[in-house]
């Protein structure tokens, strides 16, 4: 019987699946695939997790419940909904805790360093439907339904990580191409080494500090130009080559992937200074942020 039901296979499911496992707790992954880490106390389990009946049977018996699914990009208006909510069903039928891996669309537009304190305002549907979730979640805890918390995340680096920066810069840096990318590449941004997520995400599960309330990961505060030049430099590749996609570029790109014209909704986190205060997970958990040389050597190819 597990221990713990994480749902989702990608970098933060599968250090979170790792980090319990190394402790000697067993550790159960769904995913429509039934792929995940390979290790002996850890199970994958082939599951639509937007069955909550079936969730609910794979979780009895669980102390917790991890939510880190995510669907596709451009459809989570539609995709996260039933999911979220199957989810959230199938934890409190297994009487099982519920984390969630979160992010920070959900505040909208902020001036100044983000707190957990800040209002769920967001303006665009993906924000939204990222605050509606945790309001349905929250409701849930407050009624005495199921225990629930939180994780709200900055953008991923590391491995693993699927991001702007890993996919848009990281792969051209390392092999010596010019780096064109959705985002001002000079301005202050808040990121999230995936094992820094996954340790959250331990973190609050085991203390009863946590449920009721988000919290943010640890954050490493850089620009998308410093990340690249550290990441050449450990590399011993050439100074990065970086380029500012424009408005017209990406809307052109939209016609033939929706990826791209779902950027827009975050040119206030992309395109202006994005300062994310983590103090409170530090403080009440002692979980703090890796050095940033230490993630991004996670990423260097082997000599």
């Amino acid at each position: 019987m597990p221990q713990h039901v994480i749902i989702g296979r990608g970098g933060t499911a599968s250090a979170t699946a790792l980090l319990l496992a190394d402790r000697g707790e067993q550790v159960r992954v769904v995913s429509r695939s039934g792929t995940g880490p390979d290790h002996p106390n850890i199970e994958r389990v082939a599951l639509d997790a937007t069955d909550a009946t079936a969730l609910a049977a794979v979780a009895r018996g669980a102390a917790t419940v991890f939510n880190t699914a995510m669907p596709a990009y451009h459809t989570w208006p539609e995709a996260v909904p039933p999911l979220f909510g199957a989810i959230l069903s199938a934890a409190e039928q297994a009487n099982a805790d519920l984390v969630m891996l979160g992010n920070l669309y959900g505040y909208g537009p902020v001036d100044g360093p983000l707190t957990e304190d800040a209002p769920l305002a967001a303006t665009g549907p993906k924000g939204a439907v990222r605050a509606r979730m945790w309001r349905e979640a929250e409701a849930a805890h407050r009624a005495g339904r199921v225990r629930v918390t939180e994780v709200r995340a900055g953008q991923f680096l590391g491995a693993g990580a699927v991001s702007v920066f890993s996919l848009m810069v990281q792969s051209n840096v390392l092999s010596g191409r010019l780096a064109l990318v959705p985002q001002a590449v000079e301005l202050p941004h808040s990121y999230t080494a995936i094992t820094d997520a996954a340790a959250a995400l331990v973190a609050v599960a085991g203390d009863d500090r946590a449920w009721g309330r988000a919290w943010h990961a640890p954050i490493i505060t850089s620009t998308v130009r410093e990340l690249a030049t550290r990441l050449a430099a450990l590399a011993s590749v050439e100074p990065p080559s970086l380029e500012v996609m424009t408005d017209r570029e990406l809307t052109l790109l939209g016609l033939g992937d929706p990826f791209w014209i779902e950027v827009f909704e975050t040119y206030h986190m992309s395109h202006r200074t994005f300062l994310v205060d983590d103090s409170a997970l530090r403080d009440t958990f002692g979980v703090g942020a890796t050095d940033l040389d230490d993630v991004l050597k996670t990423v260097v190819p082997a000599a």
